[in-house]
């Protein structure tokens, strides 16, 4: 089955907790703090598989998660880092942000491994606390949290060229006739059900040909099966457009041309603006000219003036077929040689940039509705916060609020009028 589309979850792995304890040994009844570290969480990283040419190992499995950092121990040992994961996906793949659908990542080119998510840092253990004034701290900074993400996962092959046309017009024949591919070929509408890739070997230079899934009117609003492969024109530098000069179902081919130029411009403003090449197909049962006009004669004076060259070609025979691929190969060597590439537009590290403070909050063991609240930050915080002035004190509120000190309060228990000691300074409580 091929899939070139999946919308996961990943999640990288949560940083441990620092640790909180104390050395007591024989003969060293007050040897100060010895909390560890704790390890590192596990990155996501997605790595391109040679091996792999669809996206069908995340269509059965939703969500992928690398592994949490351990907490830290006693005596100052520091917690293992979690384990990395890493998604393995086939070149051309491309990462974007669900909600918005910006890109974060394309797999192609030299760019065969990224991260995407990165582990939580591990929290510090309480010896690094440990101050002159504070010599035994009792709290250690928790770990960083996990960072989750969904994502979508679009295979968008990477092909120098891509055939385009309505169904039915010949593009897997001519795909097999040009290439070692071997697409189905029968006369029946939608044959080809994924798109098929083949390498034309020219003297000078090869290229490599995408057989994209027969278009129709409105495939760019999800109509029939173009909608699902639309994404596989976006790498391609030139395309050809096969249609079929005899008509052989009855549809005008210069009006088939205009409906799947509009298809592109919608899905894409530019892709209607690449360089194109025309092949009329079917020159094996058109009929001689006569006194109506020859639809290669037409197709001609409708597109050349536009810069579009068309080519007269029968798939089945081979006619017209090499001066086409010369045609193209030439087209080929004056465009950049390196592969369309997606640029990045969002970065997940930037959406999770907190980290938690270290504090306790406790109950007064020996006061009576006193609660006393200590950190490394908050003491240094009170230091150049001037709470005699009214933003001084607006600011000291906020810095309660947003690092959870005053949720953590109200868990405890505080009342109205309660006393809340942080070091030198003593308040009571009213809530807002």
């Amino acid at each position: 089955m091929f899939a070139d589309r999946a919308k996961i979850i990943i999640r990288s792995g949560k940083g441990g907790d620092g640790h909180v304890s104390f050395r007591r040994e024989k003969y060293i009844p007050d040897g100060g703090p010895d909390g560890g570290d704790g390890g590192r969480g596990g990155d996501i990283i997605f790595e391109v598989d040679d091996g792999e040419n669809t996206l069908i190992d995340y269509r059965h499995r939703r969500k992928f998660a690398a592994g949490d950092g351990e907490p830290g121990g006693k005596r100052r040992c520091h917690g293992a880092d979690g384990d990395n994961l890493i998604l393995k996906v086939p070149a051309g793949t491309v990462v974007k942000e669900a909600q918005s659908g910006q890109v974060i990542a394309d797999l192609s080119g030299e760019n065969r491994r990224q991260t995407i998510l990165r582990g939580g840092r591990g929290g510090y253990g309480n010896m690094h606390y440990a101050t002159p004034t504070m010599q035994a701290p009792k709290y250690a900074q928790p770990g960083q949290e996990a960072k989750e993400l969904e994502v979508i996962l679009e295979l968008k092959l990477i092909a120098d060229v891509g055939l385009i046309g309505f169904p039915n017009v010949g593009k897997s024949t001519f795909l097999s006739r040009v290439t070692n591919a071997t697409p189905k070929i029968a006369n029946y509408h939608f044959t080809t059900l994924s798109p098929n890739l083949g390498v034309v070997d020219m003297e000078g230079g090869g290229f490599v040909i995408a057989d994209i899934p027969g278009l129709i009117e409105g495939a760019s609003d999800g109509a029939g099966l173009g909608h699902e492969f639309l994404r596989h024109v976006e790498r391609t530098k030139v395309m050809i457009h096969i249609v079929d000069a005899a008509s052989v179902e009855g549809r005008d081919p210069v009006d088939d041309i205009y409906k799947i130029n509009a298809e592109l411009r919608a899905y894409r403003a530019d892709l209607a603006d690449r360089p194109q090449v025309i092949a009329a197909n079917k020159l094996d049962v058109l009929p001689e000219e006569g006194e109506m006009e020859h639809p290669l004669s037409q197709l001609k004076k409708e597109f050349e003036p536009k810069g579009i060259p068309v080519f007269g070609i029968s798939a089945v025979s081979g006619q017209g077929v090499r001066k086409l691929l010369l045609y193209v190969q030439c087209l080929l060597r004056e465009l950049p040689s390196e592969p369309v590439l997606f640029e990045p537009e969002y970065d997940p590290q930037l959406h999770y940039t907190g980290q938690k403070l270290p504090f306790t909050v406790e109950r007064s063991a020996g006061e009576a509705h006193t609660y006393v609240v200590e950190g490394p930050r908050i003491e240094r915080m009170l230091g150049y916060t001037n709470l005699e002035s009214e933003k001084g004190f607006q600011f000291f509120q906020n810095f309660l609020r947003e690092n959870g000190i005053l949720d953590q309060l109200e868990e405890l228990g505080i009342q109205d009028g309660d006393t809340v000691r942080i070091y030198n300074l003593q308040f009571d409580y009213y809530k807002e």
